[in-house]
């Protein structure tokens, strides 16, 4: 593996960091002011469709997306350091650049399962960020680390199929721009292949039967920006079934395929956030004193400083031979590299974050810094995309079936 960026990461990057100079940081402070005049919470500030609009203009567009067709046509790796940027204003930056959770994920899964017709009414407005999308799978009633386990049900009655279900915690479904749902539910839930039992289907926001129910809040945050997390009941919901993904009982699979992109871009910018953290923790330190000197002074701020430091090293080194395997063995060959860094960068940012608020005292856990916001966005993703004790558990058995 070369760890050098070749030539084109190197421009997109250069572009980026000025970009985040330029119109990012200086958009936050602004978009909380314009986002307090809102008439609804869920409304996009002026200044996010501003900023959309120059990275539009400058290229920085649809980068997360490695089919040329339709994105940027960067590989893993050189998406890598770029995502990693964006990490550092995680409200902001993605959704400036039309690479945010979960309509990253959605395209991915139009792009390589989604026909003609799928693709013309949903992949181009989202590609354009004209609309914004959710993804519903998670669900209240039963444990959804394991998939199987979801209760939605599709039937097919002729032509048509019929979704009733409850789920939680769909992620953009608050934003008013959010027009289309992909519902993962059962449309075979007495088949002998557990893992061939569900399937996914296109259902438009507007649908008689579908309500989006109340926003869902992660530590008290609505995570407005990004079209919050919702509770979505389907009652009856009816669809044709030209709005089948794939085939039925392609689900699980389907899933599986979202998840692997999903998981390392999610890494790449808690990198970024863990940056900006140390940032911040360096800034505090040099202003401010405590007991006759600077804090930068104190040895066990230096502790956390240097321990910091070693830790995004690592982690950085790590998402990188992730991102290099993906491009060059593909999803399932990097299935042990991908799982290590879903362990691995959650929790370690997390006590990055959590040492940054502790050295900021009571301003670290304020609206005045961003560190309270980015401590509850990195914990979440613990939880996200599969527990952390899911992948443990697989990741324990494949090194030691080396044993058996």
């Amino acid at each position: 593996m070369d760890f050098a960026f070749d030539a084109r990461t190197e421009e997109l990057r250069a572009k980026l960091l000025a970009f985040m100079d330029e119109y990012v940081y200086p958009a936050e402070a602004v978009a909380e002011e314009q986002r307090a005049a809102l008439a609804s919470p869920w409304d996009t500030p002026a200044v996010v469709e501003e900023l959309k609009a120059e990275a539009r203009r400058q290229g920085l567009w649809n980068l997360f997306l490695p089919d040329s067709e339709y994105g940027a046509g960067l590989t893993n790796l050189q998406y890598a350091p770029l995502a990693e940027i964006t990490g550092r204003s995680p409200q902001l930056a993605p959704t400036a650049l039309n690479c945010a959770a979960p309509d990253t994920g959605n395209m991915e899964v139009l792009t390589q399962f989604g026909d003609e017709q799928q693709k013309k009414q949903w992949l181009e407005p989202l590609l354009a960020g004209e609309i914004r999308s959710a993804f519903a799978m998670t669900e209240p009633e039963v444990a959804s680390s394991d998939a199987t386990n979801i209760t939605t049900l599709i039937r097919r009655e002729d032509d048509e199929y019929v979704i009733t279900g409850r789920k939680w915690y769909i992620s953009g479904a608050m934003n008013p721009d959010c027009r289309i749902f992909i519902v993962m539910g059962k449309t075979d839930p007495e088949g002998p292949d557990i893992r061939r039992q569900q399937s996914m289907v296109l259902v438009p926001r507007d649908t008689p039967g579908v309500t989006v129910k109340r926003a869902m809040q992660v530590f008290g945050y609505e995570d407005h920006y990004h079209g919050g997390h919702a509770e979505v009941i389907f009652d009856n919901a009816r669809v044709p079934v030209t709005n089948l993904i794939g085939e039925e009982g392609g689900g699980f699979a389907i899933a599986q395929a979202r998840l692997g992109p999903g998981r390392i871009h999610h890494c790449m910018r808690l990198i970024g956030m863990a940056e900006r953290a140390i940032e911040l923790m360096c800034r505090r330190a040099v202003s401010r004193t405590a007991f006759g000197k600077a804090l930068a002074q104190q040895g066990v701020v230096q502790n956390w400083i240097a321990d910091a430091r070693v830790a995004v090293e690592q982690l950085r080194l790590l998402v990188l031979k992730t991102a290099w395997m993906m491009d060059t063995v593909g999803n399932r060959g990097a299935h042990t590299e991908i799982q290590s860094i879903k362990i691995a960068t959650p929790r370690t940012v997390v006590d990055i974050i959590d040492r940054a608020i502790q050295l900021h005292g009571a301003g670290g856990v304020s609206q005045d810094f961003p560190l309270a916001e980015l401590y509850a966005g990195a914990r979440t993703l613990m939880l996200a995309d599969g527990p952390d004790e899911v992948h443990q558990r697989s990741l324990a058995r494949r090194e030691l079936k080396k044993y058996l």
